[in-house]
């Protein structure tokens, strides 16, 4: 991974007193990142994967470590096939370090704990732990993403081009429940806690799902012209919020489950919505990037009156395709923008 040297950007929106920006280029440069993840162990460094996006089956996860005190990075990588549309780590932290993955299935890795004992040309040391969703002489449905459960982290959510979810047991690698979620793509799936989920697909809407009842789902949202509906993220301290997209829209909605009629509030950005990502340590605060390189905090804590713009702004070089919140250091947020990975 190569450190980009030419820093010139306006100061950090998130938090002050500490080197503001990191920037890097992905191991292999001008291959865009396609997927990204934030690890949640507590520890006194940050640590993040990536995946890349490359039309072949030659793609890889790049795994990093930031100090952030002094700004020292080490990064390895090791192959992953096709795209990986989705990359979490286990939620759990007393077991061993895992990372999953999407693309044509679900893959469960074990990152060793001599991960760093060795230069930063060196191939990961991870071992893969489980391949699940693929089926012998047939073709798999691509995986959209997926979500790991929190609340039970032997659970993992998957969505598919098929419209279907499957809810996974990885200490089994059986499938707990299937469903089939949506007419057309099912293109997200999220948990609010460990039986509730939901999901966002093509037919244009956002449905919720309990575990302990799966003959049944809510319509918490469908899009006006039933325009898909790409991307969601459950409130991380209410789980009564959500924010969702729809394709080509410059719009952030945010859904009040007890009120399903209506958006409880829209937020308009300066370009289509690529991504959002609530503040993991705030109820009323989350972030959005747009196709015009921008990224955008929101205070949304006088909801339902109108939110008139947001609070904090940084523009990026280049369109923004992802972003994620720190989950164990709230004061840090990824966003990646073509083969780009900025820090902030």
């Amino acid at each position: 991974m190569e450190v980009d040297e030419n820093n010139n950007n306006e100061q950090s929106f998130v938090s002050k007193g500490r080197p503001d920006i990191h920037q890097w280029r992905t191991a292999k440069p001008k291959t865009p990142i396609y997927a990204m993840g934030w690890n949640p162990r507590p520890s006194r460094d940050l640590g993040l994967a990536i995946g890349s996006y490359l039309e072949s089956y030659s793609n890889y996860i790049e795994i990093i470590r930031l100090d952030e005190e002094i700004g020292v990075y080490q990064s390895r990588t090791f192959p992953h096939g096709y795209p990986a549309t989705n990359i979490m780590w286990n939620p759990d932290f007393q077991g061993p370090e895992l990372l999953a993955t999407t693309s044509d299935c679900l893959r469960i890795y074990q990152v060793q704990d001599s991960i760093w004992e060795y230069g930063n040309d060196t191939e990961a040391p991870v071992i893969l732990r489980g391949a699940m969703g693929r089926q012998p002489n047939q073709p798999a449905a691509p995986q959209t993403s997926f979500d790991w459960n929190a609340w039970d982290p032997s659970l993992i959510g998957t969505s598919d081009f098929e419209g279907k979810c499957y809810i996974w047991d990885i200490e089994t690698r059986q499938i707990h429940s299937r469903l089939v979620a949506h007419d057309r793509e099912a293109y997200d799936i999220a948990f609010a806690s460990r039986d509730i989920f939901a999901s966002v697909g093509g037919d244009g809407s956002v449905r919720m799902f309990d575990l302990r009842s799966l003959q049944h789902s809510m319509v918490l949202y469908e899009s006006p012209n039933l325009d898909p509906v790409i991307k969601l993220e459950w409130n991380k301290q209410d789980p009564n919020w959500l924010a969702t997209f729809n394709v080509d829209s410059n719009k952030v909605i945010l859904l009040d489950v007890r009120v399903m009629s209506s958006p409880a509030a829209e937020l308009d950005c300066s370009g289509n919505v690529t991504g959002m990502a609530w503040a993991p340590h705030s109820s009323c605060h989350i972030c959005s990037i747009s196709d015009d390189a921008r990224a955008l905090i929101w205070d949304v804590s006088s909801v339902p009156s109108p939110i008139t713009g947001a609070i904090r702004e940084y523009k990026a070089k280049d369109e923004l395709a992802q972003v994620k919140w720190n989950p164990a250091h709230t004061g840090w947020i990824s966003l990646a923008s073509k083969d780009m990975l900025e820090v902030l």
